[in-house]
């Protein structure tokens, strides 16, 4: 491992034409490198960049005039760059991108990593995610860390060491951060019809968004709960402090919260400094059906854009626009259908904040991310469509009674034309 400083970083002596870049998404993005790369993109030769989620504001549209991106999806800022466009996007869940880097599938030549300072026996933790960094070093040409003295010592399967490393430079700046969002008096409706389908000792998936919120803060009076989600975000420290969370319960990683990826504040990364009760694991573990069918009342809990009135969830794209993803939604919501006494939840708004327009369609205007026959509830303000079991007929009324009332009749009419089906 060579030390640098930033100012003594050439990229384009490093990396070579048409390579691609990755790095950690969300709030694990190592700022100073990929804030390096901006400004030196224009001495580099072809370049592509490899994006997760994005929450900072490193990247912008003009970017694309030197740089080409390819994401799996348009979460946060990366979503500008997918809805004018400049970044292409490969739909597939997150449980298969640790094999497609492995394959070469997606090319992977030099990887950025933001890490925490060693511990005693040198070894560096990934901080705020895990997901496919580790798959990512080990088949990369190229690996430069930022070692930044803010980022938490998290617990990981396979901490970095520096053998792994071959360029590292010093930092000390905050990470990422994404606030809480906003809990509206339409996600706290939604949420109490979620509440119904979580038991108690229920081990948990989340999302992030105002609905998640609000599902997180009704369950402060539940007990025995368990974390094994792909990500977590603040209000679990809540639900840690308040007892809620213990984990002890679950089949497998007892007494331990596992994610895969930390997204939210300082809050959350001070809790997981140095916690032996929170492990971050690769994709292959978070995201794995297999492992998560082994719960018992494993609950998943996700959104959409729109679902249609057969149970169709689109959690893409809307038309040719594209900001949304596939992500870990069809994973976790199969492994909530096997799970003993598990349920899958996608709870959405039934409408756009003016009530113009309904997600609850009869047909999908963008791609089908969760196949009718996968799906388990979906919710709304006006209630929980549960879907397991129903044929086409008393689902399209299931779905019809929990869409916007004032667009229930044309709904109906939609459902006898396109299906013959009198709701």
């Amino acid at each position: 491992m060579r030390e640098l400083k930033i100012e003594e970083l050439d990229l384009s002596s490093l990396i070579r034409k048409s390579e691609t870049v990755m790095w950690g998404g969300a709030c694990a993005e190592p700022l100073t490198l990929t804030e390096a790369l901006v400004s030196q993109r224009k001495s580099l030769n072809n370049v592509n960049v490899f994006l997760a989620s994005a929450f900072s504001n490193t990247l912008s549209p003009e970017h694309a005039e030197d740089l080409t991106f390819i994401s799996t999806g348009g979460v946060g800022t990366t979503g500008v760059l997918t809805k004018i466009g400049a970044c292409d996007v490969i739909p597939c869940h997150v449980s298969q991108v640790a094999s497609y880097i492995e394959m070469g599938k997606i090319p992977c030549d030099v990887v950025f990593i933001q890490l925490s300072p060693p511990n005693d026996r040198g070894e560096y933790s990934l901080g705020a995610t895990s997901d496919v960094l580790t798959t990512a070093i080990k088949k990369a040409r190229l690996v430069i860390a930022e070692i930044n003295s803010q980022t938490p010592r998290t617990v990981c399967v396979e901490p970095v060491t520096a053998a792994d490393i071959d360029y590292c430079i010093y930092s000390d700046r905050p990470m990422v951060q994404l606030q809480s969002a906003p809990v509206t008096d339409i996600d706290r409706k939604i949420s109490g019809f979620c509440q119904d389908f979580i038991p108690e000792r229920a081990t948990l998936q989340v999302g992030i968004g105002g609905v998640p919120e609000a599902i997180m803060a009704d369950l402060s009076s539940r007990r025995g709960l368990g974390i094994h989600s792909g990500m977590i975000g603040d209000s679990v420290v809540d639900l840690v402090n308040c007892g809620a969370v213990t984990n002890e319960h679950k089949e497998v990683d007892v007494g331990i919260t596992v994610t895969g990826a930390l997204i939210g504040t300082k809050k959350l990364f001070d809790f997981a400094d140095n916690n032996p009760n929170l492990r971050m694991e690769p994709a292959s573990v978070t995201h794995d059906i297999r492992a998560l069918s082994r719960f018992s009342n494993f609950v998943s809990m996700n959104s959409a854009l729109e679902v249609d009135i057969t149970g169709q969830v689109n959690a893409e794209g809307i038309g040719a626009k594209y900001f949304g993803g596939v992500g870990g939604q069809v994973d976790y919501v199969r492994a909530a259908g096997l799970s003993p006494g598990g349920c899958s939840l996608i709870a959405l708004q039934s409408s756009t904040k003016d009530g113009a327009v309904s997600k609850i369609v009869s047909q999908l205007s963008g791609p089908v991310t969760t196949p009718r026959s996968d799906v388990g509830v979906i919710v709304t303000e006006f209630g929980a469509a549960d879907l397991r079991g129903l044929p086409l007929s008393r689902r399209v009324k299931a779905m019809i009674s929990i869409a916007p009332p004032d667009h229930r009749e044309r709904l109906e009419r939609e459902a006898y034309d396109l299906l013959k089906i009198r709701a």
